[in-house]
């Protein structure tokens, strides 16, 4: 197969032939070898003690390539997150690419080894995977679908029904620069200080949070549906009131200023490299001070508390600057399409 820097992607690459086994070799075996995926078996074999977590998600961002960011770095944040929001250490990751025809191979290598870096950073291996290569218009560059697998310390119990009322609500940083991030570059628009995405691997914050206080009750990652979102789940989810204090968000003024452009709340905007986290009020502290010692929580504060319910079924509520109260509702309709 050709290295050359304008060499695309053919509809041969995905036959099963000699240039799938060259694009596997050169690409992926390459970039993200280990022990596991070296064997080229039918399936990764490995051996697990204990309680296990396992998830799957795809990813289909628009643009691919975005600052702070890549598709490829994304689909393995967004994996390990998942399984980190469940206390578990990420271990393997299965990758499955389906690639359009015409894609720069150049293209694929970087975001490929975007997938590399980010699985070191993660600590994670890439053991399986899957391509499939389809006509041009079909697939919009590439879709990438990963699953991954992670280990649950004894003890951990840790849920989206576990809030408790008196619960403190921490989030770990500024929210909505992915959104911010992704929308500003489909709609064109320029600021002083460029945005970045926040797209990050959680799963070494999740375990200094742990080491600080083991009985944390619910993780979440805020992506699709911002914060906004994932309280509401949550609230549903423990059927509990949530209460958070507006001026207490932390998001950054370029965030602020992409909102009241085109209308939106920080709150409904996507992150890929914070979390929310509702932990019983006498471990605030030293969850909040274990963050601030990690270079992905550093901004982390605490924005509310988990109420019983007042009315008939749960409500997440932001108090104002003002004093006022406001009810914040799930968000509705597709505000950001293609986002992650």
């Amino acid at each position: 197969m050709s290295k050359q820097p304008d060499s695309r992607i053919l509809l041969a690459h995905g036959s099963g032939g000699r240039l799938t086994h060259e694009l596997i070799e050169q690409v992926f075996g390459k970039t993200l070898a280990n022990p596991i995926l070296d064997r080229m078996d039918d399936a990764a074999t490995f051996d697990i003690e204990g309680r296990l977590a396992f998830t799957t998600d795809s990813h289909v961002v628009s643009p691919i390539f975005f600052p702070g960011g890549d598709i490829g770095r994304l689909s393995l944040t967004g994996t390990v997150n998942d399984l980190a929001m469940m206390g578990a250490k990420p271990l393997y990751i299965s990758a499955g690419f389906i690639i359009e025809e015409g894609l720069p191979v150049a293209d694929l290598e970087t975001i490929v080894a975007s997938m590399g870096d980010t699985a070191h950073e993660a600590g994670v291996q890439v053991v399986a995977g899957d391509t499939k290569v389809v006509e041009r218009g079909a697939a919009d560059g590439i879709f990438i679908t990963t699953s991954g697998i992670g280990l649950i310390p004894p003890g951990v119990q840790i849920s989206a029904t576990g809030a408790m009322p008196g619960d403190a609500i921490i989030v770990s940083g500024a929210i909505g620069d992915h959104g911010a991030t992704i929308l500003s570059k489909r709609e064109g628009m320029d600021f002083d200080v460029e945005l970045q995405s926040d797209c990050a691997p959680l799963g070494g914050l999740v375990a200094d949070m742990l080491a600080a206080a083991p009985g944390i009750h619910v993780l979440r990652d805020p992506t699709r549906g911002g914060v906004a979102a994932t309280l509401n789940e949550i609230a549903a989810s423990s059927e509990v009131d949530i209460e958070i204090e507006e001026e207490r968000i932390p998001y950054r003024a370029e965030v602020r200023a992409v909102c009241e452009l085109l209308g939106l709340d920080p709150m409904v905007l996507a992150n890929e490299g914070k979390l929310v986290a509702f932990v019983a009020a006498e471990d605030a502290g030293q969850v909040l001070e274990a963050m601030k010692k990690n270079r992905y929580g550093s901004l982390a504060t605490k924005i509310g508390r988990v109420r019983k319910i007042e009315s008939s079924r749960p409500r997440v509520y932001a108090r104002t600057v003002l004093g006022s109260r406001r009810i914040l509702s799930m968000p509705t309709g597709e505000q950001l399409p293609r986002i992650c």
